[in-house]
């Protein structure tokens, strides 16, 4: 009987056993642990791994551009209300200072009038009056 490469004494193909890996140990560095089991995997577990590496780099990358975008962006917004309230202030100060100024052109005037009204008294009846008969 011819043996064929990849088949077992009895003529049956023989059955690709899969190298066992533990999981790492909780109580021990994890860092050290996966660079301990990365050189026990085989080509494609390692490439795999070093694809989520690779990915969880990027999605880093992604993230802090995101923050950065985020952050400029916040910001103008910030900038801009603090422009608005800026000039919100200035108005107001324009506004006070008007008043002010109105006061002080009308308070002799003001105060002259009220003066009259209060000192010079002329007796009247009032409209609503009724003699009683």
């Amino acid at each position: 009987m011819k043996r064929i490469k990849n088949h077992g004494e009895n003529g049956k193909p023989k059955l690709k056993t899969r190298r066992r890996t533990r999981k790492p140990c909780t109580c021990c560095d994890e860092s050290e642990q996966l660079w301990a089991w990365s050189l026990l995997l085989p080509g494609k577990a390692r490439r795999l791994k070093q694809a989520k590496e690779e990915a969880q780099m990027e999605v880093e990358q992604y993230r802090r551009e995101r923050e950065q975008e985020f952050q400029s962006k916040q910001q103008a917004a910030m900038g801009s209300q603090g422009n608005l309230s800026a000039e919100v202030e200035q108005a107001t100060r324009r506004q006070v200072q008007g008043m002010q100024s109105s006061q002080q052109r009308n308070r002799e005037r003001v105060l002259a009038q009220l003066l009259g009204m209060v000192c010079d008294v002329r007796p009247q009846v009032h409209p609503n009056y009724r003699i009683a008969a």
